[in-house]
């Protein structure tokens, strides 16, 4: 029965041909009426009126002579045919009915006549899309040519200031307009606000090479386009990241580099990756998006193949600060760099969202960790260096060690970054599959990873000041070096982040150990002074017996003050408040014994007069030697900083 019924309907359309009589598109119209009920009647139409018309594609060969001619005539112009709108539309049209054409003819390729006109539609449809590729590169250049670069350079925005007034003062008061003439001055900022857009290239062209995009996706040249797309925006970004300063460097040459340029070349990369991640990238992106609307596909490949060079150039120097010296004065722009990192990871995910970017999110996401290990391995190596700081020389009069200045202030220093140091010593740093990348704001955690490393690397500076002590013959001495050092510390841990760091407890328990060994000085340098004035009532038995002990003692007495105010006027307290604690403990124990010790040579007439001779001072003179001790300037005790 069906076969029946397609045999009634073949013979319907062979009396409306002999009805209609044979013209050039007589099979092709009665093709496209029939093939609207069913494709596979369209293949048995095909066959039947192919006997009726044995030229079978006639129609498609007259409209491929057509084509031909117009698409050949823009092919081999010389001139840009995007330099005439009316031009490049007429070829647009062109390229449409091919396109047309083909996806037409394409279901009876089969057909051996039809096979060799789709083969030479091809041929031509090829030449189309080379012509197409040049004018899009064409477009893509002279559209780069009208943007101004130099107004980002350095990491600054230049913007163009206009005077509209008649007459304009600049800061000496001078005129620096007349007239009605306005005055273009470009005013260069750094830049503060990154939610900016370029628009790289003008309208007009986006629209142009959007419509060349569509025709080359069409034909199956999406690839080609995207490659000419990225070759032309590849070497915007390159020279956008030259003109912001960085340099193109390998891993090698940046660990070769001097410390102090690579300085400045970490602030010129800090520049560059803030302004590409949030000006440039989000900008290409859009272009992108604009250019391939429709093609997402398209956009993302063309988007990734511009993008990925710049960005490898960025990372890759991030990544060789990572693996470079791990020396610690090196801390504080390893910093910089993860925390600029870190800072610009949501950028990282939003601008490499899809899937040909994925590689390079994850790369950022791997360096930004090798940064962290690095921060970690540079307070390893500060451990390190306190552990072999030797104790050859010791400090001229027990003063600050220079190991102890520059501890501290190294911590002092870090610890303003405190917030980055607990995000880095914590295990995980970052959840693998993305996530919240702020850090935590509880400045409360008086036990965590960061607080544990502080407390170790405090016990290995003690512990390490205590090997210097021993250097010190004179006990004494050795206890205003631990405690000219154990002041400093605390002082500094007190004063800064270290001291919510290490916690009141730490504070109490080492501000006790520096009391300590004020006691341990005093006892080991003044007990033996005061200890001569002491009597009995064996001194005081007879006249000549007291004369004789009483004369022995205030020798020994003098002898002893007057040696150890010498000796320890050159040593060093350099803190002043401590100086003069120091000094008040020392009168307010020896000068009560003195004065006892006068008072009691009162009470004997006849002794007293024998000895009046070798009292050299009363008690307001022992106190203005005692108020000369600690004058010292030995070796690094200067100043407090």
């Amino acid at each position: 029965m069906a076969e029946n019924g397609e045999e009634k309907l073949i013979a319907v359309a062979r009396h409306i041909a002999k009805t209609l009589g044979h013209t050039d598109n007589m099979a092709d119209d009665i093709l496209q009426i029939f093939s609207n009920f069913d494709g596979r009647l369209r293949e048995k139409l095909s066959e039947k009126l192919g006997d009726e018309d044995p030229r079978g594609c006639v129609a498609f060969e007259q409209t491929l002579k057509s084509l031909d001619r117009q698409i050949t005539r823009y092919v081999a112009s010389d001139h840009p045919i995007w330099s005439d709108s009316a031009d490049s539309s007429a070829f647009l049209d062109a390229v449409d009915e091919l396109l047309a054409a083909i996806r037409d003819w394409t279901p009876m390729s089969g057909e051996k006549t039809v096979a060799a006109c789709l083969d030479r539609a091809d041929d031509l449809l090829q030449q189309a899309m080379f012509r197409l590729e040049d004018e899009f590169k064409s477009l893509m250049e002279r559209g780069g040519e009208s943007f101004d670069l130099t107004r980002y350079q350095n990491g600054e925005l230049a913007t163009n200031y206009s005077f509209d007034s008649e007459e304009d003062e600049d800061e000496d008061g001078e005129m620096i307009g007349s007239g009605g003439e306005d005055h273009q001055i470009p005013v260069a900022h750094p830049i503060s606000d990154y939610d900016i857009v370029i628009d790289a290239l003008p309208s007009v062209t986006v629209n142009d090479l959007r419509e060349i995009a569509k025709r080359m996706v069409a034909a199956g040249f999406g690839k080609e386009c995207s490659h000419a797309y990225s070759s032309c925006r590849r070497e915007f970004l390159e020279e956008s990241l030259s003109r912001l300063g960085l340099q193109k460097l390998s891993i090698e040459e940046v660990h070769k580099m001097p410390w102090s340029d690579l300085e400045d070349e970490i602030e010129r990369w800090i520049k560059a990756v803030n302004v590409a991640l949030r000006i440039l990238f989000p900008s290409e992106r859009r272009l992108c998006d604009r250019v391939f609307f429709g093609f997402s596909s398209a956009a993302d490949l063309s988007f990734m193949e511009v993008c990925r060079g710049s960005t490898i150039q960025l990372l890759n120097f991030a990544d060789a600060i990572s693996i470079g010296s791990r020396a610690p004065e090196r801390l504080f722009k390893v910093l910089d760099v993860f925390e600029t990192v870190r800072d610009l990871m949501p950028e990282f995910e939003s601008v490499f969202s899809d899937q040909y970017c994925f590689f390079l999110r994850n790369e950022s996401i791997t360096i930004w960790k090798r940064l962290g290990e690095a921060i970690r391995g540079i307070f390893m190596e500060l451990e390190n260096l306190i552990r072999r700081d030797p104790a050859k020389a010791a400090v001229p009069g027990g003063g600050l060690h220079p190991i102890t200045r520059y501890v501290m202030n190294y911590l002092r220093a870090a610890c303003r970054s405190r917030q980055t140091l607990e995000q880095v010593f914590e295990e995980s740093i970052a959840p693998p599959g993305g996530g919240d990348y702020r850090i935590p704001d509880d400045r409360s955690l008086s036990s965590s990873s960061l607080s544990v490393q502080m407390a170790w690397i405090m016990e290995l500076l003690e512990s390490n000041l205590e090997s210097k002590s021993k250097i010190y013959r004179d006990p004494a001495l050795c206890s205003v070096f631990m405690t000219n050092n154990g002041r400093y510390i605390v002082q500094k841990v007190k004063d800064s982040e270290l001291g919510s760091l290490l916690g009141d407890d730490w504070i109490r328990k080492h501000s006790g150990k520096v009391r300590q060994y004020q006691a341990n000085y005093q006892r080991s340098s003044w007990n033996k002074v005061s200890g001569v004035l002491k009597l009995d009532n064996s001194h005081l038995a007879s006249n000549v017996v007291a004369s004789n002990a009483l004369k022995e003692k205030l020798k020994l007495f003098n002898t002893y003050f007057e040696e150890t105010c010498k000796t320890q006027s050159t040593w060093v307290i350099f803190d002043e408040q401590l100086r003069e604690e120091l000094r008040i403990s020392v009168a307010r124990n020896l000068s009560p014994a003195y004065s006892n010790f006068l008072g009691r040579l009162q009470t004997f007439p006849d002794v007293g007069k024998l000895t009046e001779k070798h009292i050299r001072y009363n008690v307001e003179d022992l106190e203005v030697r005692i108020n000369e001790l600690f004058q010292g300037s030995g070796g690094s005790a200067g100043g407090r900083k």
